[in-house]
């Protein structure tokens, strides 16, 4: 391999990546993660100047994966720490003198909810008790109490402006699918569902107005998830916009007249502001891609901070105008010895699919499915032939877009185009096409994956349909083995990066929350459904394995636990298959759910290279680091 080769590897794993921007209470700074010292560190930024001060050394996690807050005299950050990646993260505090303690520390998985404005009060989620429950923290006593006490997860919880209240997500109802809206006093006491939308369905509180008289909330009971305003003292929602995208809400602004959301539109995303009272709603003003807001805290000049990114622009940072519709770039991206120039574009397509597709079904045979339009994103390495990755993403209640991805980039680097199928099940496309997944993992999805990879290769001729590798991570890792154990006769390759494998393991053995909002809501109880648990493993099948097969996992992963890998590789051995020759295995130590440290991206990186050229082949062709 060419030192070209190796140097853009390397450039692509180094190139430094900020994450969880947040203006201070005041809105003159803004707080930020961000390694382009070359480890993860928090930084201060001027958004005037676009100046960068660093504030930590090595006292934050070296992993961005879970964010921080600021204290409300913006005196402090508060932030997660967990140990090599395990996720199971006590709160510290980090002041400006770099001087750090200890805020919260408990067993188990902790997640800071909300702040409060009177700077004695936080809400934060734990399961160190079993269940994800929300509890409350005096700062200065240091006394914790415990606010609710449900058998299924406790999500989003949000404090009110006078630190009284708080809202949160839970779902108390017979109906497993169903999420409703409480409010409570902040001693967990008169507690009330608000009943906003139909049971069955979903809805959440995104923030309190300003006056801490209403709530901006989401609900999906018409299918498409809208945003709307419950009055606190009427017990009415209004709703907003039309209901032809998916909307999620963010925040009021200070004055509580608007409200932003982002609206999903095929793979791209877009800030919307609504005008409380009006009812009317404008999209910002934006080039295409993904535009995600970064926080819930406008800059002291009114203006609000969006996240920017495209498939070939890395993330950028952007102030904007909401009066006069205008952007600036308060922190620019960095793109080490690249340009936009030199990555690979995208091309958002659909595909019609009845998840069944034309290439046989090796371990559960399916009848078609009701036919779906399903989006999908490709990348072309521009090598001829080119061999293609199909790439579906993990969640599985998440979607691919048109951002920015440094892996993405090192694969058409090497001469890989890549495929990226929002499956059904996926977010984006509303309530109905989410619950498709419900009850079938395994079966109508991933012939979804599966066809849009076959259409792929009969449109474009110049793929090449006899180097097709599967790749994905969490569920993308379940979806790249079962894919390997369903349909063999289309894959000469995979890679399972934290990939499920087998279903009544990853029940018994993943968080707390993850089992019942992930395993039981999509599949029910292991007893009660035993035989799709069992059908729909890939462990079951792994004497279907036709392909060389690497399998990757972190030693501390919580989520998907090293178990599931290690289950796989047992099966496979057991099914006559030979370690080093049919497939790979590997486990990473120090790491969890995969890492945004640069050292840990590196090695995955390597070890995807490593894996490919010699199972597949890479080419020279692509991004060359330092190429004019």
């Amino acid at each position: 391999m060419s030192d070209d080769h190796d140097e853009t590897l390397r450039a692509l794993a180094e190139l430094p990546t900020m994450a969880h921007p947040a203006p201070s209470p005041d809105g003159e700074e803004v707080a930020l993660y961000y390694d382009v010292d070359g480890r993860n560190e928090l930084y201060l930024l001027d958004p005037d100047t676009g100046d960068l001060t660093r504030w930590s050394d090595g006292q934050v996690p070296k992993d961005a994966r879970h964010g921080f807050a600021w204290d409300a005299d913006g005196d402090r950050v508060l932030f997660h720490l967990d140990e090599a990646g395990d996720e199971q993260n006590d709160v510290h505090a980090i002041d400006r003198d770099g001087d750090t303690e200890v805020v919260i520390e408990h067993d188990g998985q902790v997640t800071l909810q909300s702040v409060g404005d009177d700077g004695e009060t936080l809400l934060y989620g734990s399961n160190h008790g079993g269940q994800m429950n929300v509890y409350r923290h005096d700062l200065p006593t240091g006394e914790t109490t415990r606010l609710t006490d449900h058998d299924r997860a406790v999500w989003t919880a949000e404090l009110s402006p006078d630190c009284d209240r708080f809202a949160f997500m839970t779902n108390a109802s017979a109906d497993y699918d169903n999420a409703d809206v409480f409010v409570a006093d902040v001693d967990g006491s008169n507690r009330r569902n608000l009943g906003i939308g139909e049971t069955g369905a979903e809805s959440a509180p995104a923030d309190w107005h300003p006056d801490g008289d209403a709530l901006l909330v989401s609900d999906n009971t018409p299918d498409r998830s809208r945003c709307g305003v419950y009055d606190l003292d009427t017990d009415e929602v209004r709703w907003y916009g039309a209901g032809e995208y998916e909307e999620t809400p963010a925040f009021f602004l200070p004055d509580g007249d608007r409200f932003l959301t982002t609206r999903s539109r095929d793979a791209e995303e877009v800030p919307v502001v609504y005008d409380v009272g009006s009812g009317e709603g404008r999209v910002l003003d934006l080039p295409g891609g993904v535009a995600s807001l970064a926080d819930d805290t406008p800059l002291a000049d009114g203006r609000v901070l969006i996240r920017h990114t495209t498939p070939t622009r890395r993330p950028e940072l952007l102030a904007y105008d909401l009066d006069a519709d205008e952007s600036e770039t308060v922190l620019e991206a960095e793109y080490g010895p690249f340009s936009p120039a030199d990555f690979a574009d995208a091309e958002y397509l659909t595909v019609e699919s009845d998840g069944v597709p034309e290439t046989p079904q090796r371990a559960v045979e399916h009848d078609p499915y009701e036919e779906l339009e399903v989006g999908a994103i490709l990348y072309d390495s521009g090598e001829r032939p080119s061999p293609l990755i199909v790439n579906p993403h993990g969640g599985p209640r998440h979607r691919d877009t048109l951002s920015f991805g440094y892996r993405t980039q090192f694969l058409v680097s090497r001469g890989f185009s890549v495929l990226q199928v929002n499956y059904r099940g996926s977010t984006g496309r509303g309530r109905e096409f989410v619950e498709a997944l419900y009850d079938d993992w395994g079966g109508a999805e991933q012939g979804d994956v599966a066809t849009a990879a076959e259409h792929v290769l009969a449109e474009y001729d110049w793929l090449d349909d006899d180097r097709v590798v599967v790749y994905g991570g969490s569920y993308g890792g379940y979806s790249a083995n079962w894919q390997l154990v369903q349909y063999p006769d289309l894959y000469d390759a995979g890679i399972a990066w934290v990939g499920v494998s087998d279903l009544f393991d990853m029940a018994e053995n993943t968080m707390p929350h993850f089992r019942s909002e992930l395993m039981v809501k999509y599949l029910g109880e292991p007893d009660e459904n035993a035989d799709v648990y069992e059908e729909r493993s890939p462990v079951t099948h792994a004497a279907n394995l036709d392909a060389p097969l690497l399998i990757v996992h972190g030693v501390n992963d919580p989520r998907v636990p090293v178990s599931q890998a290690r289950l796989l590789r047992d099966a496979l051995v057991e099914a006559g298959f030979e370690a080093g020759e049919d497939f790979e295995y590997e486990e990473l130590g120090e790491e969890g759910h995969g890492s945004s440290d640069i050292a840990d991206k590196l090695r995955s990186l390597e070890l995807l290279d490593d894996f490919l050229d010699r199972r597949v082949g890479t080419a020279e062709a692509g991004i060359v680091a330092g190429d004019d």
